[in-house]
């Protein structure tokens, strides 16, 4: 004999879907935060490489925080460099330093490949182009010292961040 459901069973059913869909849904580490810091202008971007974070700022006294992964022992900078290259599902050619460290890298990953460490999104810095804020496909270093100089982001959120920033944007590099 078949049991019939009540109300409360169907309640139950459809808070268990929720959470399960919640469960699966990407990473999100941004958030809008007070930056009572009014040195920077609206529509900088700030990255204190201590802290992991970026600040996107967004308006006068408030940012979008992200989480970050940053360089690591040795390969950290700061200063200020420009957004000079917007791409969308980037091929990525390892760097000499970064192919030394590890031969058995291809020369060429294209974009959109599950092993290509760039991501959904790149952001390059210049002048020079040696480094940039994009997505991983290791989202678990995000919030880590991982990378050679560059900045990596989850992928939902360097989609978010691409869709506000120009050319020009100026990248300020903190300790």
């Amino acid at each position: 004999m078949a049991r019939r459901h009540g109300p409360i069973d169907l309640i139950i059913a459809a808070a268990l879907s929720l959470l399960m869909l919640l469960a699966v849904r990407p990473a999100q580490a941004r958030e809008l935060v007070d930056f009572p810091d009014y040195r920077y202008q609206p529509g900088t971007i700030l990255i204190r490489t201590a802290e992991r974070k970026l600040y996107y700022i967004a308006a006068p006294g408030q940012a979008l925080r992200y989480t970050i992964a940053v360089g690591k022992a040795g390969k950290q900078w700061r200063g200020v460099k420009y957004v000079e290259e917007l791409m969308v599902d980037p091929a990525w050619s390892p760097p000499a330093e970064v192919k030394r460290d590890n031969p058995r890298l291809p020369d060429v990953i294209p974009g959109g490949a599950p092993n290509n460490p760039m991501g959904a999104r790149v952001i390059g810095l210049g002048p020079g182009g040696q480094y940039a804020i994009h997505g991983t496909n290791n989202p678990r270093s995000v919030g880590t010292a991982a990378s050679y100089g560059c900045f990596r982001m989850h992928n939902s959120d360097v989609i978010d961040l691409y869709a506000r920033v120009r050319m020009g944007t100026p990248v300020v590099v903190a300790p």
